[in-house]
């Protein structure tokens, strides 16, 4: 097996990375799309502890700019900060989506974010899922077994999967 050839996609695939944004654990995930097929192939949370603000964003940074060198996405799909319960928590979170949208332009890659209801209705057909209820889509429609996913990393799956299904309705609307 070629080493060198194991994180390249092939003409047909398309791999998006997900993001879950936060500023102690930023959820990713990785998804490759292969016509109607999407299938997992990487997901973990970056911890960045309790460093001050600063040092936690550059920690995301660069561990993030590393998934996207060893990876390599043709997209990359952040979710929102939700807003409407805590102000102070939304623009944290709105640091780290700051932090992956750099990280993405750093290699030019298209970036796309949506609400977490949009999310939500994309993998589980209901806008106000719960994170379990979305945890088990995200692990059926990718088969993914013993429960070993994380909030976080199920969380920046489903973007993924959403902007999979987007791709699909934008496909076939330019189709017709």
């Amino acid at each position: 097996m070629d080493i060198d050839n194991l994180n390249t996609v092939s003409s047909n695939n398309y791999r998006i990375l997900g993001v879950d944004p936060g500023t102690y654990k930023m959820g990713v995930g990785i998804i490759e799309k292969d016509g109607t097929d999407i299938t997992f192939n990487h997901s973990e949370v970056i911890e960045a502890g309790k460093l001050v603000l600063p040092n936690r964003l550059k920690l995301i940074y660069n561990r993030l700019t590393e998934v996207i060198k060893d990876f390599r996405p043709k997209e990359i799909a952040i979710e929102q900060p939700y807003v409407a319960k805590n102000v102070k928590a939304a623009m944290a979170i709105g640091n780290a989506q700051a932090i992956a949208m750099l990280a993405a332009a750093e290699f030019s890659i298209p970036v796309s974010s949506y609400p977490p209801m949009t999310v939500k209705q994309s993998v589980t057909d209901y806008g106000a899922s719960s994170k379990e209820q979305v945890k088990s889509m995200v692990e059926i429609i990718l088969n993914i077994q013993n429960d070993l996913l994380s909030y976080d990393a199920s969380d920046a799956l489903a973007v993924a999967i959403c902007h999979a299904n987007q791709m699909d309705v934008i496909s076939f609307i330019g189709d017709n």
